[in-house]
């Protein structure tokens, strides 16, 4: 899988510029271009049909499920409960990794553009509460959305909502939007099952 834009939404003082951040790249560039399909490949290759019927385009959660297995295997911590002050308690963090006493943590788009939009609120509240130092958002190209499950977030959806988030008073932190892609598009592969089973990409 490749990865075709990073949009820095959130760079305020000193933590893109350390050491923590270099091996946090790393290992997050490393997670996502390990993903393949079919497995052993050496590249990951869609199903060539387009996901906009029922039964139709790939599944997302097991290409999720890959990256976050990566990343475990790295020492990062999975689902992770984060209490980021706010009246109702989000949901857990996709994967975070310890940076002091703060966490740096990722979040897999598996829903819609609404999803995608709680994602990145969720993550800057965390930076300007001081509990996060930076968090990245994967999601897909608008090219990639295509062939898989009607309705996922994609970059281009949200990149209109950039500014306001840029408008953020930040002291320290970073935040970034990460669009990956598929390398190929082919009818001689299989698709990725629409489930929740992160062997499937292993």
């Amino acid at each position: 899988m490749k990865i075709v834009q990073i949009e820095r939404i959130i760079d305020a003082g000193n933590f893109s510029h350390t050491e923590e951040w270099r091996t946090i790249e790393k290992q997050i560039f490393q997670a996502i271009r390990s993903i393949e399909w079919p497995p052993g490949s050496g590249s990951f290759t869609l199903f060539d049909e387009p996901g906009k019927k029922r039964g139709q385009g790939s599944g997302v959660k097991p290409i999720k499920q890959a990256c976050m297995q990566k990343l475990k295997s790295f020492g990062w911590q999975l689902e992770t409960p984060v209490d980021i002050a706010t009246v109702r308690r989000p949901g857990p963090m996709d994967a975070t990794y310890k940076v002091r006493d703060r966490l740096f943590c990722v979040e897999w788009e598996t829903g819609n553009i609404s999803s995608s939009h709680r994602s990145v609120n969720k993550m800057a509240l965390g930076i300007l509460k001081k509990v996060l130092i930076g968090g990245a958002l994967i999601l897909p190209t608008r090219e990639m959305y295509k062939y898989l499950t009607d309705r996922i977030g994609n970059f281009r959806e949200l990149s209109p909502y950039f500014p306001l988030w840029k408008a953020l008073d930040i002291e320290d932190g970073l935040l970034l939007i990460i669009a990956i892609e598929h390398d190929n598009i082919s009818d001689k592969v299989p698709k990725i099952k629409k489930g929740t089973d992160g062997r499937a990409l292993q």
